[in-house]
């Protein structure tokens, strides 16, 4: 095998090339891939419970009173607007149908009669053997007829109106949250069947007098998973975003409350509560990219460059939250200002 000659110039360029890499050009001079430490200004969160509430709460209501028959809906059933939620009879109702068809047959013999004497008293005025006020009489009488049968039609369908009006409708698209009736219950007309929530739904935040100041509409909140643990509700950083819609000026029992609007809480229960951090202010940390940080035997290191090369440092770990090029990572000991992390090390 023949053997190439290199020159001892050539030899050392090689050799520090392959030490750049690592090291940088010189000692103690930052990489572009390297970190320098700066603080930082994040926003001091609280994290406070928020309750599930509809902007609107209809009631559904009788309209005629009786007993109830039947009841389709339960408590956190969805329903639409117009769905019969529950059925009101009044047994009155089939009484005053019954003497509204007797009334209107004891007419309708009426008008049939006056009908023939009309009938008669228009061929004896035309054989002139009757006067015309005979058929000027016969001629009210069947008018008179007439009418009584239309009014009696009308006050029949005024009770086939109360009957139907026995089936109580829901007001409104949502959910059913409470049905304080049941079969044979007996109500008045304007008696209360159920409730129904038709939203939009909102988070309630009752937070407490200091922070009054620090909140305003408009500013943005986080939410947290669906729970009231900090196990299920997960962290800052992974919650999915909310706007403070309303501030009321009031406070009530040194606490403020403030309304939030957020997408995709329809699945809540009302008066639900769930974990959401609020921005309450700025504080200056030291933060440093999560991919810098290694674990080793339950500690956690990162690696600075010095001008000795590399060192491990162990540091502790606060709150993680999203900077403008990835997870950023609070650390409270082990850095200061204008540290510079080493990416090799990782």
């Amino acid at each position: 095998m023949s053997l190439r000659f290199i020159p001892p110039a050539a030899a050392f360029a090689v050799a520090m090339a392959a030490l750049l890499p690592a090291y940088g050009a010189f000692p103690g001079t930052a990489r572009a891939a390297d970190f320098t430490v700066r603080n930082v200004e994040v926003p001091e969160l609280k994290g406070v419970f928020g309750e599930v509430k509809s902007r609107t709460v209809v009631p559904a209501r009788a309209r005629i009173g009786g007993t109830v028959r039947a009841v389709s809906v339960s408590e956190g059933d969805s329903v639409k607007e117009g769905d019969e939620i529950a059925l009101v009879v009044d047994d009155k109702n089939a009484l005053s149908l019954n003497a509204a068809d007797a009334r209107i047959k004891e007419l309708t013999s009426q008008l049939d009669n006056a009908k023939i004497e009309l009938d008669r008293a228009q061929q004896l005025v035309a054989r002139g053997v009757a006067s015309q006020a005979r058929l000027d009489t016969a001629k009210t009488q069947f008018d008179v007829a007439t009418n009584q049968v239309t009014a009696s039609q009308a006050d029949r369908a005024v009770v086939l109106q109360r009957a139907r009006e026995g089936a109580v409708i829901a007001p409104a698209d949502g959910r059913v949250l409470t049905v304080p009736v049941t079969p044979g219950s007996v109500v008045l007309a304007g008696d209360e069947i159920a409730r129904v929530a038709s939203g939009p739904y909102y988070l309630r935040l009752s937070l407490p007098e200091r922070h009054a100041a620090s909140i305003r509409e408009g500013g943005t909140v986080r939410i947290g998973e669906r729970g009231i643990s900090q196990d299920k509700a997960g962290s800052p950083a992974t919650a999915r975003p909310g706007r403070i819609v309303k501030v009321y000026p009031e406070i009530s029992a040194g606490r403020v409350m403030a309304d939030v609007e957020v997408n995709d809480l329809g699945n809540y229960f009302v008066n639900e509560r769930t974990l959401v951090w609020v921005e309450i202010g700025k504080r200056a940390v030291l933060a440093v990219p999560a991919a810098l940080i290694r674990t080793q035997h339950g500690i956690d290191y990162v690696t600075l460059a010095t001008t000795d090369g590399p060192l491990d440092v162990p540091v502790i770990l606060g709150e993680r939250f999203a900077g403008d090029d990835g997870e950023r990572v609070e650390i409270l000991t082990g850095l200061k200002d204008g540290d510079v992390i080493s990416a090799a090390g990782r």
